[in-house]
């Protein structure tokens, strides 16, 4: 098979990666399990070939980066099959490469089990609004869902700033200018910078990856942006305290009380097994309500997740609170909840 045929094998099959590496079969992921194509093992010289074939598919990108650096991270399409996320890099000496499959079709948030209270998030006019969660989580497809809604409802002008682009958004009632770092800009600070020149009313940050660009990011949002960003956190207490930490001592007082004022929202998930092996998101989100704006302006952090566990409105939730009720609704069995769970012990008492 050539890496066309083998792309259009994992589109019918419903696989959300693909993995190439020398000295096994051609692997692909599907409900969080790992299958293979075949048992025929790839030998270091096919797999080189294939991921030249990578590059052709890509509009012949140049493999400089990868001989270079020893990993390249970049997106392409098939027309008629789907668009594709490539991580290539050397391994053992030899090439290798991971592939996520992108749809063309925006995904349903209704389908996805994405609740209406996080679609709702995109209500906002201004501010910080985080999507956080461990790498393959579906922040990218939340967010996207988010800024589809946008863009159907409202006539705004949305920017994007991704490594690399995932979904595409096609204009409706707003602009959506689209932008990939390495592609079309040299990197998400940078972009950044430019895009609060371009009259944005909403931002996509693909991510915030360090402090100056969390700086920018906050006062983009103090000065009336509303600013979409992800980071690899798995609470959002954990969230809050990650921001803060990111910046120097000195400056940290000084940023609890910027982030107090910008941050709207926090919305932690996991995708979780459920009774039929598929995989389902759980949830956390909170709501920046006064008193927990309080709490991270007076560096009270640790009491945000009992505030949240707590809190029977405002469309907040607890992620032990979101297992324990795809428990009772039996989506996903009691070990599943407790495995998951950031506090086990109470969580079974409480099932």
């Amino acid at each position: 098979m050539d890496m066309k045929e083998i792309l259009e094998f994992a589109v019918q099959n419903e696989a959300s990666d693909l993995f190439l590496v020398a000295g096994r079969p051609v692997s692909y992921k599907r409900h969080g399990e790992i299958n293979t194509i075949d048992d025929r093992r790839i030998m270091p010289e096919k797999l080189n070939h294939l991921v030249e074939e990578i590059y052709d598919l890509a509009d012949h990108r140049s493999m400089e980066q990868l001989r270079k650096r020893g990993d390249d991270d970049f997106s392409f399409a098939i027309p008629g099959l789907a668009r594709f996320r490539a991580s290539t890099y050397r391994q053992r000496g030899s090439l290798a490469a991971v592939i996520r499959m992108i749809f063309f079709q925006l995904p349903d948030p209704a389908k996805l089990g994405i609740p209406e209270s996080v679609i709702r998030l995109s209500d906002y006019h201004k501010g910080l609004i985080l999507v956080t969660g461990p790498a393959g989580s579906g922040k990218s497809t939340t967010l996207a869902c988010m800024i589809d809604k946008i863009n159907r409802e409202q006539e705004k002008h949305i920017i994007t700033l991704e490594d690399p682009l995932e979904f595409l958004h096609r204009h409706q009632k707003s602009i959506v200018s689209q932008r990939e770092v390495g592609a079309d800009t040299e990197s998400y600070l940078v972009a950044l910078r430019a895009a609060l020149r371009q009259s944005p009313d909403v931002i996509l940050l693909g991510e915030m990856r360090d402090y100056e660009t969390i700086q920018v990011a906050m006062t983009a949002a103090e000065t009336g942006h509303l600013i979409f960003s992800t980071l690899h956190t798995t609470s959002a207490a954990n969230t809050v305290d990650r921001i803060i930490d990111v910046f120097p001592a000195n400056q940290q007082k000084q940023i609890g009380v910027q982030l107090a004022s910008v941050l709207r929202a926090v919305v932690c998930q996991q995708l979780i097994p459920d009774i039929n092996g598929q995989l389902i998101p759980a949830y956390e989100i909170m709501i920046v309500n006064p008193a927990i704006r309080n709490m991270i302006r007076e560096g009270k952090v640790h009491q945000i997740d009992g505030m949240i566990y707590s809190s029977t409105g405002e469309n907040m939730i607890a992620m032990d609170t979101s297992l324990l009720q795809l428990c009772k609704k039996g989506k996903i069995t009691r070990e599943t909840a407790l495995r998951y769970a950031a506090n086990p012990a109470m969580l079974s008492k409480k099932i």
